[in-house]
């Protein structure tokens, strides 16, 4: 046998990776079209048809990345994203850098040239292998012939941070294919390192179609083809930490005024850890931990409160939005705890001073319970807190932060969160959440780019949420960086979701962040305003109308209101549809100083013993208060 016969053909050779990556776990796929990859997309045609996976066609592969990262996201899953040779591949590396930087397990998988034509000024063809560098946790360069199998294996083995087949620990048996509390609870026990983005570059020789003389079953839509994709839901009680904490309800603890920090993905155990200790919470929207009783909701205007008070910190997940939070970790006298039950991709141990605890009976223990009045202490500060922003809100148009609460409070479906001013939005709005509720950002590298592609990915991904919209909230200019994750293909599962625009033509997040200040100086107004803000005019309903989504333009709170209790089902004609807030940037500012003024001079007034209203406080910060830092 010559060695020509003794090769795989690509059409094998691609089967045989597609059959990997299904029998391993990735029940979703994004393709984007191409000639080189065109194996790939064969072979998926037949998995699909056999009901082995399913398929999302997109055109750009940059949004194709995003999109597979928010199924990743919402699936707790392997997603793999499909792309033919040259600058194709290049597109993903946005995706990548935030999977790397969020610990999400995606897989890419890119068609490339054969050996003999490399380095010969081939056609689309660039050395691939290594593209991605530090960014990803494995990469392996498959040569054209070869069966794909087992680098496809070890890739995604490397991918969850388990240790690869050769390895001196072994494989172990632990099937963390499927998201579930015993799955979870295993792969600590097991994982070597942070779950993250991996790449598998496989080489393919023409012929790059299907034998037609082969055997071979229709390749037909599959009517239904929905495979159902889960996520775990489970609340923290059900959960093995959960029946670790109940037991510290009753054991003796040392008396510490410890505050609990939950930071981007946190989970529901920051919630309930908090709840059995009597500690307050301080969540960030996506730690998945803001609600109940212990939840501090207005808590980033809070810590100059008691920031001389605290005693401990306890941080669960990465605390990321605001720069109260990074100073209060700062404190070399007040040293936190991380809680690190398993490798994580943004902390490195040799480059930090934290203390590291990876039991909750350790940091139950180094917590210690709250004094009898130490919560109630900052659930009174909390409401004070509250009425103020309220206060505040109330007196002007519709802002941001109105329309932030309106959001959090109005569903319970997924929430899909754009890293700029929405998020930090809903965190200063300080309404605790419902538990039980998705939220999601990208928050591992915490661009805006790629945010409507993640979120259509994180939708398409929570189809167990029956009759249950994804909400999305962005800024215009988080909208329009992305616009092209608007595009769905003719015949390609389309979701329900609400898109949320808070339009205020331009980007008002640098207004309340040292630029904000000098754009107050004539001299520096328009270089902020050009440089900075990025005016612009873009016809968000011309926008809808070309991508095929309904529309409606909001301008005051009671419409909102209406607006969002009567949004798209899956019963809708059209699943889709983007809500055009309309919102005055030039008061953004002056809005965040009066609320952090406001609650200055009533912690000042209670520190004196003199009573005061929050209307009163709201009033007299209006007269020329300094922004505290975001």
């Amino acid at each position: 046998m010559t060695l020509s016969e003794s090769l795989l053909t690509s059409m094998d050779a691609a089967r045989f990776a597609v059959g990997t990556l299904t029998e391993d776990g990735v029940r979703e796929v994004v393709l984007c079209p191409g000639s080189r990859s065109a194996p790939l997309a064969y072979a998926l045609a037949e998995a699909e048809t056999r009901r082995e996976v399913r398929v999302h066609i997109r055109i750009d592969e940059r949004d194709a990345g995003f999109t597979a990262l928010g199924m990743s996201l919402a699936t707790s899953r392997p997603v793999a994203i499909v792309t033919t040779s040259g600058t194709a591949v290049g597109e993903l590396l946005p995706a990548v850098m935030e999977a790397n930087h969020a610990a999400v397990p995606l897989v890419v998988v890119s068609a490339d040239r054969p050996e003999e034509l490399r380095g010969t000024g081939a056609n689309q063809t660039t050395d691939q292998a290594g593209l991605f560098g530090v960014h990803v946790r494995y990469c392996v360069d498959i040569p054209a012939g070869q069966d794909p199998s087992p680098d496809v294996r070890r890739a995604l083995l490397a991918g969850e941070g388990l240790p690869l087949a050769g390895s001196k620990t072994g494989v172990h048996a632990v099937d963390v294919s499927t998201p579930t509390p015993a799955s979870r609870a295993l792969r600590p026990a097991v994982q070597l390192a942070a779950r993250g983005p991996v790449h598998i570059n496989l080489a393919f020789r023409d012929p790059l179609i299907p034998d037609t003389d082969e055997s071979r079953e229709d390749l037909m839509d599959a009517p239904g083809r929905g495979t159902v994709a889960g996520q775990d839901t489970a609340a923290a009680e059900d959960l093995p930490s959960g029946k670790v904490l109940e037991q510290f309800r009753e054991v003796e603890l040392e008396s510490r005024r410890t505050v609990v920090i939950a930071g981007h993905d946190a989970t529901a155990v920051a919630e309930r850890f908090a709840r059995v200790l009597g500690l307050p919470l301080l969540a960030e929207p996506s730690s998945n931990a803001r609600f109940g009783p212990n939840a501090i909701g207005p808590y980033r205007v809070l810590i100059p409160e008691f920031d001389a008070r605290i005693e401990r910190v306890v941080v669960f997940g990465r605390p990321t939005l605001n720069r109260q939070v990074g100073r209060l970790l700062a404190h070399r006298e007040l040293p936190p705890a991380l809680y690190v039950p398993e490798p994580v991709a943004w902390f490195d141990a040799g480059h930090r001073g934290d203390r590291v605890i990876t039991e909750l009976g350790e940091l139950a223990g180094f917590a210690g319970r709250g004094p009898a009045t130490w919560l109630n202490e900052w659930t009174t500060a909390a409401q004070r807190a509250t009425t103020i922003i309220a206060e505040a809100t109330s007196a002007t148009e519709l802002t941001g932060l109105d329309l932030a609460e309106l959001v959090w409070s109005a569903d319970t479906g997924p929430l899909v969160l754009g890293s700029s001013n929405a998020i930090r939005d809903v965190d200063l709005a300080g309404i605790p959440g419902r538990a039980g509720r998705a939220v999601y950002a990208n928050r591992g590298l915490a661009g805006i780019d790629g945010t409507l592609a993640t979120a259509t990915g994180i939708a398409l991904g929570t189809q167990q949420y029956v009759g249950e919209r994804t909400t999305v909230l962005v800024g215009d200019v988080t909208f329009l960086h992305d616009v092209g994750g608007l595009f769905i293909g003719a015949g390609e599962t389309v979701p329900v979701m609400d898109l949320v625009v808070l339009n205020d033509g331009g980007g008002a997040i640098f207004s309340t962040l040292e630029h904000g200040a000098l754009a107050e100086q004539p001299a520096y107004a328009r270089t902020v305003e050009r440089y900075f803000a990025t005016p612009h005019s873009v016809d968000l309903r011309a926008l809808a109308a070309a991508y095929g989504l309904d529309y409606v333009r909001v301008e005051d709170r009671r419409a909102l209101e209406a607006v969002l209790a009567a949004g798209p089902t899956a019963d809708s004609e059209v699943r889709r549809r983007i809500v055009d807030v309309r919102i005055d940037r030039a008061g953004v500012r002056g809005l965040h100083q009066s609320i952090m003024a406001a609650v200055a001079e009533t912690r000042g007034r209670q520190s004196t013993g003199e009573a005061s209203s929050p209307t009163d406080s709201v009033a007299a910060a209006r007269a020329g208060a300094t922004l505290s830092d975001q």
